[in-house]
């Protein structure tokens, strides 16, 4: 095995409108190729699904390369921050830096 992906409904309930699945974890072993060959292979199985689209999200320090090689567009920037408040302290997350939206029409 060289990578694993997960896929299933969109974090955000804004987008999540049965026709939408989401990329939320991707992770390779530095095998060459194998980020764009798993983001290919999660849009073709949510297109057999009958999914519509299919979206991801990554840091803004993140290149995404392995995605414009999938033909993945680029939606801008968005999110980030954090989710710690005084009236729901929790744990500070590592990754607190604005993210990139990328996307796919099915």
């Amino acid at each position: 095995m060289r990578g694993v992906a997960i896929v299933g409904r969109p974090v955000s309930r804004f987008l999540d409108n049965g026709l939408t699945a989401e990329v939320t974890r991707l992770c390779v072993d530095g095998y060459k190729n194998a980020c764009s060959f798993l983001y290919a292979a999660c849009g073709r199985i949510a297109k057999h699904m009958g999914y519509q689209k299919i979206i991801t999200y990554i840091l803004s320090t993140e290149k995404g390369t392995s995605l414009r090689a999938s033909n993945w567009t680029c939606g801008g920037s968005c999110g980030g921050g954090n989710w710690n408040v005084a009236s729901r302290p929790r744990k500070n997350s590592t990754y607190t830096d604005k993210k990139v939206m990328y996307s796919k029409i099915l």
